[in-house]
């Protein structure tokens, strides 16, 4: 049960059932002073920004760099498979998803049509499945234009995790940040106008997850609320999870501020629902906050009052492109739980960028809160 040494092994064969029995307590406490005395906010973790995106095809990169290179500049990256990144440590993965009620509604990408035009070749089929064709919420970055994913379509993206967390059961909560996609795009070529999502829609979301996690391998903002009225008061009163009670499950976050109250329809407070809304500190629902760009000290602040925080270290490749460090360097200080990266230390730019904890540990103690029970090497225990 327990690593012991091999004089070690020797003394407990010597010991009486009782003595035997005391020292397996002892050794329990132990371990819980050393992880269950630690809450979910209390560590700092490495999470990829749309970690399912697989980058252009041959083609389509040379369309786009022709007609945009601006554009296609920050769009050009690409991350390996959900289980790839999850094996190299990363704890955060962000999905983007569009609802497609019917199905069909993004099967047939107008930057294909564009390729034709151009006198371009054909790119390998981008949905050789027709998964595209079935009914459900699809995953890619920007319709008609940046629409190739390492899973497709949220289901299988889900599945991908679920397999990894069953095959790690010891591993630190996964946070799944899910981007909801709507609204059209304003070029001069005809693109699909992505549906809406509504409180039905967001009923459906909760579905899907639901089929694929069940309730036990989530942390749910039920479960953070707890007795207190509201999740910003169990929040303030340190209330989310220990990491004992955490470890081997998943924690679903909702990225855009504004779908915060359409999600919150018929939920007060977020009641049976599964994702954390992305709210204003101090209202009903605040328990994350995304501070993508805020300075360190305002993400200190939250921090320090008991709010999860996500923070970019960079974007749209910049930082990446001059080995620019300025603003990782700032997040990781900030006690920001999330930093979230196109560049984690297994996906190292060109230029020598990365983002990476201290050792490439796959988590710390936050830098912040400094909680007193938390050691840094038990953290990393899931690899």
């Amino acid at each position: 049960m327990f690593p012991f040494r091999s004089s070690t092994k020797r003394l407990v064969m010597q010991l009486s059932p009782i003595a035997l029995v005391a020292m397996m307590i002892f050794c329990r406490g132990a371990l819980a002073q050393g992880d269950g005395g630690v809450r979910i906010n209390q560590i700092q973790i490495i999470g990829t920004h749309n970690s399912y995106h697989s980058g252009f095809a041959p083609s389509a990169a040379k369309l786009w760099q022709q007609k945009n290179p601006k554009v296609f500049a920050g769009l050009d990256y690409r991350h390996p498979s959900l289980t790839t990144q999850l094996d190299a440590g990363v704890r955060q993965i962000e999905i983007d998803i569009f609802a497609d009620t019917k199905g069909g509604l993004y099967a047939h990408p107008y930057g294909e049509t564009l390729i034709a035009q151009a006198g371009l070749p054909a790119d390998p089929p981008f949905d050789p499945q027709h998964l595209m064709e079935k009914p459900g919420f699809k995953v890619m970055h920007v319709q008609d234009v940046d629409y190739r994913s390492a899973c497709e379509p949220f289901t299988a993206c889900l599945a991908e995790v679920r397999a990894w967390s069953k095959a790690h059961p010891n591993h630190l909560p996964v946070f799944i940040l899910v981007e909801t996609k709507q609204g059209a795009l304003h070029v001069d070529f005809p693109t699909v106008t992505p549906e809406p999502f509504t409180p039905a829609i967001f009923d459906a979301l909760d579905r899907e997850i639901a089929s694929v996690f069940p309730a036990g391998e989530m942390v749910t903002p039920d479960d953070v609320r707890g007795s207190y009225a509201t999740l910003n008061q169990a929040v303030r009163a340190d209330h989310w999870p220990g990491l004992q009670q955490a470890r081997g499950k998943v924690v679903f976050l909702m990225d855009q501020k504004t779908m915060g109250p359409i999600y919150l329809e018929g939920h007060p407070t977020l009641k049976g629902r599964i994702l954390f809304t992305n709210a204003d500190a101090g209202s009903a629902d605040a328990a994350f906050i995304e501070q993508n760009d805020a300075p360190a000290e305002a993400i200190k602040a939250l921090v320090r009052q008991g709010y999860l925080i996500r923070a970019r270290a960079d974007s749209d490749t910049k930082e990446a492109r001059t080995n620019n460090t300025a603003r990782r360097d700032e997040v990781l200080a900030s006690g920001a739980q999330i930093i979230s990266t196109d560049y984690p230390a297994s996906e190292q730019a060109a230029s020598g960028y990365k983002v990476e904890l201290p050792g490439n540990a796959v988590a710390r103690c936050n830098p912040v809160l400094q909680p007193k029970t938390c050691v840094d090497a038990e953290l990393a225990s899931d690899r």
